[in-house]
C-alpha cells in the first residue's frame, strides 16, 4: 500500500495534489510550472530538479552502470486511467535491479508526457537541445522502504525514462495501437485492460544497455528530490498517427515540465552508450579546428606517424607478404545494426563479434565493429587519403580491432587497430547491385539529420553489397594513426587501389541530408615511413611492419 500511495502522488506526470496540498497544472491555472515552487510543502525550487537537457558532449561513461535485470516485464497491464494530468497504466509488481541502482525497486505504474501536435513535441527530458514527441516514465520504489523513507532517500525512487519517436511507417496494429484504443477522455475513468498488453511489448527492441543516469526529482509537485533517473538512449519508434491519439482522445496537451538547471550535477552513461567527443573539436571553425587538434588534452595529433597520407604510387614498395584477406561475415545482410550521426560523420555500428578480417599481412585476427564515411561538398571531393595528389569523391573506413585486445588496449598498441580504406568515386553507370545497396544505405540519412541521432537498420544490407566487385587484391599498406582526435598511432592502414563506383546523386545525399561537409583531415607528412603495395614495382622490396589499421575513428563507437 505504501507503493500505491506514493505512485499516486509521485508522478513525474501522474495526478498530484498530494503533499503540495493545492491545485497545480501545466497551463491555465495559477500554479503553472513556473509557480510550482510557491505551492505549500513544495521542493520545486530546489537545486536537484528534473527534467534536464542532457548535453552528451559533457557526459562521462561509468563502468559501474551495468546491465539491468527485470522480473515480470511480461505481466499484462491491468488498467489505464486519465488522471487529469496524464494517462497512467497500472502494472503487476515488476522488479528492477542492476543498472547501477543501489537496490531492488518495485514498479506498479507507468505514465506518459506529450505535446499537442507533431510539430510541438512533448518529452520532458531533452538530448542536446532536442525534444522527442513523447516520453514514457516507469516509476519504481526501493523495496523495504516506507513512503516516508523513500521520499527521504536520495535514491528512494527510480524512474526509467523512454523517449518515444514518431515514424511515418510504424506498425498501426501492434501494442501501441492497443494502448491508444483504450485512451480514456474522462478524468478519473479507470478502464480495465482485457487485451494481452505488457510493458515488454511497449518497450520493444530498445537496447536497454544504453542509458544515461543522473540524480534528480519528481517532475510534478511536490518535486521531491529523491529520484535516481535512467533515461534510455534509444527511443521507442511508433507510428506518428498513434502519437496524435494521445492529445486528441484525452484532451490533455503540452503535459510536460520545462527542463531545469543542472546546477553542477553530473550526468553519466553506461559503457555501451555512444557519446560524442569529450572536447569540441571540428574540421572547420571552432576552438579546436583541425590545425589545433594537437592542443587537445591527451592528443597524439602532432605525432610523426599520422594519417591520412598522400600515396605516391610509383614510390610504393612491393611486398609479397601482402596476401589475400579473409573476410568473415562481410556477406551477412544483418551485420549492420544501426546508423548514426556523430556530428563528424555517418557511422554504421556492426553487430558485436560477428565480422572478422584476417590475412592481408596483418598477422592477427581483427574484429570488425564499425564503418564510417568522409566526404567533401556536393561539388568537391572529400576523401582523406589521396593517390598521386588525387582526392577521390568520398572514402569509407571499415574499422577493426585486434581480437585478443580490448578497445582501450588496442588504442595503445601499435598494431591494435586495422582499417580498410575504400575510395568512393562517382560514376553514371555503377552496377545495379551496388546502386541498390547504396540506395538502401542513404535511405536512412533523412532519419539521422540531428547530431547524436541513430536509427536501427532493418533492411538487408551487407558490407559486400556496398563494395560490389571492387578489386580487393590490389592495395597499399602503411603504419599510421586515427584520423580524428586523439589521433592514436595505433593503426595498420590498408588503402585499396580501385574505387567503388557509386551514382553521384547518392554520394551528394551525405552532405545534403546530414548538413555538414568537408569532413576530412588534410594529408600528413610521411616522415620517412614506407608505403608498401601488392603491385609490381621498380622499387626493391622491403620489410613490412605490422601495425593496425584504423581511421578516423574518433571513437565513433
Amino acid at each position: 500500500m505504501y507503493q500505491s500511495s506514493l505512485l499516486l502522488c509521485l508522478c513525474l506526470g501522474a495526478v498530484l495534489k498530494c503533499a503540495a496540498g493545492a491545485e497545480w497544472c501545466y497551463t491555465g491555472c495559477a500554479h503553472t510550472p513556473t509557480n510550482w515552487g510557491d505551492l505549500p510543502g513544495s521542493f520545486c525550487g530546489g537545486k536537484r530538479q528534473s527534467p534536464i537537457d542532457i548535453i552528451t558532449s559533457k557526459v562521462q561513461k561509468d563502468p559501474d552502470l551495468v546491465n539491468f535485470s527485470f522480473v515480470n516485464m511480461s505481466q499484462p497491464v491491468k488498467s489505464i486511467k486519465n488522471n487529469g494530468h496524464t494517462v497512467q497504466c497500472t502494472l503487476e509488481d515488476v522488479q528492477i535491479n542492476g543498472g547501477g541502482l543501489n537496490g531492488t525497486y518495485s514498479t506498479t505504474q507507468f505514465h506518459l508526457h506529450w505535446g499537442d501536435t507533431e510539430h510541438h513535441p512533448g518529452s520532458e527530458h531533452m538530448i542536446d537541445g532536442e525534444r522527442y514527441p513523447m516520453e514514457m516514465h516507469v516509476v519504481s520504489v526501493k523495496k523495504g522502504l516506507t513512503l516516508e523513507e523513500a521520499l527521504a532517500d536520495p535514491q528512494g525512487i527510480a524512474v526509467l525514462g523512454f523517449f518515444i519517436n514518431g515514424t511515418d511507417d510504424g506498425d498501426l496494429s501492434g501494442p501501441w495501437s492497443v494502448l491508444t484504443s483504450l485512451l480514456p477522455n474522462a478524468t478519473a475513468t479507470v478502464i480495465p485492460v482485457i487485451e494481452n498488453l505488457t510493458l515488454d511489448d511497449l518497450i520493444g527492441n530498445v537496447d536497454l544497455t544504453k542509458f544515461y543516469r543522473y540524480m534528480g526529482s519528481l517532475t510534478t509537485p511536490n518535486c521531491t528530490e529523491a529520484v535516481a533517473w535512467t533515461v534510455f538512449h534509444e527511443p521507442i519508434n511508433i507510428n506518428k498517427n498513434l502519437i496524435q491519439q494521445f492529445p486528441v482522445k484525452t484532451g490533455l496537451t503540452n503535459i510536460y515540465r520545462p527542463t531545469q538547471d543542472l546546477n553542477n550535477r553530473h550526468v553519466s552513461a553506461s559503457p555501451a552508450t555512444p557519446l560524442p567527443p569529450s572536447h569540441p573539436w571540428c574540421y572547420g571553425h571552432c576552438e579546436y579546428s583541425v590545425s589545433h587538434w594537437d592542443l587537445l588534452p591527451h592528443s597524439s595529433c602532432g605525432g610523426s606517424h599520422q594519417s591520412p597520407v598522400n600515396i605516391v604510387a610509383h614510390g610504393a614498395v612491393r611486398d609479397k607478404r601482402l596476401n589475400a584477406f579473409t573476410y568473415t561475415n562481410f556477406d551477412n545482410r544483418s551485420a549492420i545494426k544501426s546508423i548514426s550521426n556523430s556530428g563528424h560523420t555517418v557511422m554504421c555500428e556492426l553487430r558485436e563479434d560477428l565480422l572478422e578480417v584476417s590475412g592481408g599481412g596483418l598477422g592477427h585476427v581483427y574484429s570488425t565493429f564499425q564503418l564510417h564515411f568522409h566526404w567533401g561538398t556536393a561539388q568537391e571531393s572529400g576523401s582523406e587519403h589521396t593517390v598521386d595528389s588525387k582526392r577521390y569523391t568520398m572514402e569509407m573506413h571499415i574499422v577493426s580491432k585486434r581480437k585478443d585486445l580490448t578497445l582501450d588496449e588496442a588504442l595503445q598498441t601499435p598494431n591494435g587497430l586495422a582499417v580498410l580504406g575504400f575510395f568512393i568515386e562517382s560514376h553514371p553507370k555503377s552496377s545495379p547491385s551496388v546502386t541498390n545497396a547504396w540506395e538502401t544505405l542513404t535511405s536512412y540519412l533523412p532519419a539521422i539529420q540531428n547530431i547524436s541521432s541513430a536509427v536501427d537498420v532493418k533492411a538487408n544490407l551487407s558490407i559486400d553489397d556496398l563494395l560490389g566487385n571492387v578489386n580487393r587484391a590490389a592495395y597499399y599498406r602503411y603504419n599510421g594513426s586515427l584520423t580524428t582526435p586523439s589521433c592514436n598511432e595505433a593503426v595498420v592502414w590498408t588503402v585499396f587501389e580501385e574505387s567503388v563506383k557509386v551514382d553521384q546523386n547518392l554520394i551528394t545525399m551525405f552532405p545534403s541530408q546530414i548538413g555538414y561537409f568537408n569532413v576530412f583531415r588534410p594529408t600528413q607528412s610521411l616522415n620517412g615511413r614506407t608505403i608498401y603495395t601488392t603491385k609490381s614495382s621498380s622499387s626493391a622490396p622491403g620489410p613490412i611492419m605490422m601495425f593496425p589499421l584504423l581511421a578516423c575513428l574518433h571513437l565513433f563507437v
